[in-house]
């Protein structure tokens, strides 16, 4: 059957352009999923708001459309990424309003006006009129214009705040503010690394029991063969006796970019990031048939004994599981899209070839993505990862991408492919292990 590529099991836009989730929260009993939303392009022209899907589990949605709008002077070049919190039965809405003033402006150091507003809401779609928190003349006097994606968390009483940040010799930052109420708020200190990019986005301060860490999507880091490959990165500092260690990225795919996490009501911390990346070198078939880019599936994170975190996709995914078909050593086997693989190798080295699309490979220590059709990759060619040993491998397949879960989540990869045929053929080499053909998620529309 001929692929048009619309995903079953990643949320996407029926029509224009999605990129950073915002607001991820559980409110009222349902999940609300905002994201950043240009519903009139597809390349991501005219106005950015915020689209918004609702469910009472993660498999099963209701898009409600545009719910926040450039409709104000302090965020009238476009309602920018932020994030909620829940307090006293309402859901409070945190996002950078973003103003381009006219004239010969860089708009880094002069130009642009990066507002902190709020909004809040009982339903999740019908808002509150907007209240700006913090504007340019609030941030460090070292600050560029560029101070963006506030996260809110409550803490030992006070509410916390993180903003990305540029400074004006272009160094990447996170700003850190404090709050007794959610409206006031006062500046704290500022954190950042040496020589670690120009510009810092989508802070957020992650807590797995008793480890710390500080999620940031930086932008400017030196590319590497095995690290940084994509044109702006995402990854994780851990916080040891109050300094950063060592980044780590998230996702080591080519689309992959500003996640952001929530905690479910059973505890479990849940990472959503968007399968996109800007200003990339590749393309997406999907917008000229009117629609871009999607969300990857909820993550679950769990911090392990070396403080390193790993991701594991999210246990209500089980429930679309069919009955599993076994593959075996170089027995090719034809599956339908979507399908979650599991297999293991006994070997030091293993091959599973999509057939005329793609090729994942272990050897030597390093796994390889690499694509063996340009049509299926539209532009994307190979990355790569450092494993040491080889202890597994979880795919989840669908209509146009791949997420690649190593060695029980302890790196990741992901990507948009675009097969023409919803029939994939897979053949292992020193490789055998389970397909289970999945069930589409339920998805409504209600605009």
């Amino acid at each position: 059957m001929k692929n048009n590529w619309r995903q079953l099991l990643h949320l996407e836009p029926e029509k224009g352009w999605l990129n950073d989730p915002n607001g991820l929260s559980f409110f009222n009993g349902e999940y609300h999923f905002y994201f950043q939303y240009s519903p009139e392009s597809a390349y991501g022209d005219g106005g950015k708001c915020w689209g918004h899907w609702s469910g009472k589990t993660l498999t099963d949605w209701k898009f409600t459309g545009a719910v926040l709008r450039p409709d104000s002077p302090d965020d009238r070049s476009g309602v920018y990424s932020g994030c909620g919190i829940v307090k006293d039965g309402l859901l409070y809405l945190f996002y950078t309003g973003n103003v381009k003033e006219e004239g010969e402006h860089d708009y880094v150091t002069s130009g642009r006006g990066a507002n902190v507003i709020l909004v809040t809401t009982e339903d999740g779609v019908t808002m509150s009129s907007k209240r700006t928190l913090l504007r340019n003349s609030d941030y460090p006097d070292h600050c560029s214009c560029h101070v963006r994606d506030p996260k809110v968390w409550e803490e030992d009483g006070h509410y916390n705040m993180v903003l990305g940040a540029r400074t004006l010799d272009d160094k990447g930052c996170v700003l850190f503010y404090t709050s007794d109420d959610l409206f006031s708020w006062s500046f704290v200190k500022a954190e950042s690394v040496p020589d670690f990019g120009y510009m810092w986005e989508c802070p957020d301060v992650i807590r797995l029991g008793e480890q710390r860490y500080l999620s940031v999507s930086p932008q400017g880091l030196r590319h590497e063969e095995c690290h940084n490959q994509n044109v702006y990165s995402s990854g994780y500092f851990r916080y040891a006796d109050g300094e950063l260690r060592a980044f780590e990225e998230w996702d080591y795919g080519f689309d992959f970019y500003a996640p952001q996490t929530f905690s479910a009501p059973d505890g479990r911390t849940l990472l959503v990031g968007w399968m996109g990346i800007g200003d990339i070198p590749y393309t997406n078939p999907t917008a000229k048939l009117g629609w871009q880019h999607c969300l990857t599936i909820p993550r679950e994170l769990t911090a392990n004994a070396d403080g390193h975190i790993s991701q594991r996709p999210f246990r209500e995914l089980e429930s679309l599981k069919k009955e599993p078909i076994s593959f075996e050593d170089k027995k090719a086997v034809t599956t339908e899209l979507p399908f979650c693989l599991e297999a293991e190798s006994p070997a030091e080295s293993f091959k599973l070839i999509f057939t005329d699309l793609l090729e994942l490979s272990f050897k030597d220590g390093l796994f390889t993505l690499r694509f063996t059709d340009e049509k299926a990759g539209c532009g994307r060619d190979a990355r790569r990862v450092q494993l040491g040993n080889f202890t597994g491998i979880l795919i989840i397949a669908d209509m146009s991408s791949l997420e690649i879960y190593l060695n029980g989540g302890e790196k990741v990869m992901s990507t948009r492919f675009y097969p023409e045929s919803t029939l994939v053929t897979l053949i292992p080499e020193n490789l055998s292990g389970c397909i289970y053909p999945l069930r589409a998620m339920e998805v409504s529309r209600d605009v």
